[in-house]
């Protein structure tokens, strides 16, 4: 069996161009899948493409787009769309996961992450995106829940019942961003483990973990350049515990550290994923 038919689980690692060399060179059998975004790869060679063909034949891929947020109300770009629908096929991924949130307006790329208002119309406009790009790639599609740092309208829903809605919605499934709801509730004083208790765990079908900064003045910003901490370590074990053994990818994109400090948080993200594991089977606790 290649790599390309072996399914994702347990802890992955984003395939990263500026620790990609070493990481290919060691290929660590702690890691167990990589996580690409396409749009990387897509109409490029060289020195990307190849180091993504090593990747491949040593591990299970998953992608996670970056151009196709489930805010946008901009017509698709149906060439993009050709092309993106053959790369997932390429690289044989299980599913494709998207955000969440706004990510273009007036015709032009935001290069940011913008939640959605948290309101019936914005859960009808991202169901139906999610729908139309989920036809074009014709592939189990997954929406990624975002951070926000400011009160997201006041129409009856919160971030988790808002979420709850697109997914019913759709039909779809959630990629479930651990440290998000950890970064969420403490700015929003809301109880992460309740957000997690509403999403329905057989609709999650990978979850997220990263590192977040905190300022002077407390607010969190999700960064994925930091260290992950212990509240998110030990709410991914909750996490984990309410929704079953689903891939969950360390990401790292800036101030991406020594290898060895990865695989470190690798381990320590296998222990919390065996444990939980273990945990579903006996009620025990986990301890990150």
């Amino acid at each position: 069996m290649s790599a390309n038919e072996k399914k994702a689980e347990g802890i992955g690692l984003g395939l990263r161009v500026d620790m990609a060399a070493r990481f290919l060179d060691e290929a660590p059998e702690s890691v167990r899948w990589v996580e690409v975004h396409p749009e990387n790869y897509i109409g490029r060679g060289g020195l990307y493409r190849s180091y993504l063909d090593r990747a491949r034949e040593r591990w299970p891929v998953l992608t996670h787009g970056l151009s196709t947020c489930l805010g946008d109300t901009e017509a698709l770009d149906t060439e993009y769309m050709g092309q993106l629908r053959g790369f997932l096929g390429e690289v044989g991924t299980g599913w494709h996961s998207e955000h969440l949130c706004f990510g273009s307006g007036a015709g032009a790329a935001l290069h940011d992450l913008l939640p959605l208002p948290f309101t019936d119309e914005a859960a009808r406009t991202a169901a139906d995106r999610f729908g139309r790009v989920r036809d074009a790639i014709d592939l189990e599609f997954a929406f990624e829940n975002v951070s926000y740092y400011a009160p997201q309208g006041d129409d009856g829903l919160d971030e988790a019942r808002f979420c709850a809605e697109v997914l019913e919605r759709t039909g779809g499934k959630m990629l479930l961003d651990v440290n998000n709801v950890y970064v969420n509730s403490r700015n929003f004083g809301f109880d992460p483990r309740a957000f997690i208790d509403l999403v329905p765990p057989d609709r999650v079908v990978q979850m997220h973990v990263a590192g977040h900064f905190v300022r002077d003045d407390g607010l969190r910003i999700d960064t994925h350049g930091e260290p992950v901490c212990d509240d998110v370590y030990e709410l991914l074990g909750y996490a984990l515990r309410h929704v079953g053994p689903v891939p969950v990818l360390l990401e790292r994109d800036n101030d991406i550290p020594p290898l060895e400090d990865l695989l470190a948080e690798v381990e320590r993200l296998t222990r919390i994923y065996d444990d939980a594991m273990r945990a579903r089977e006996t009620g025990a606790e986990v301890h990150p």
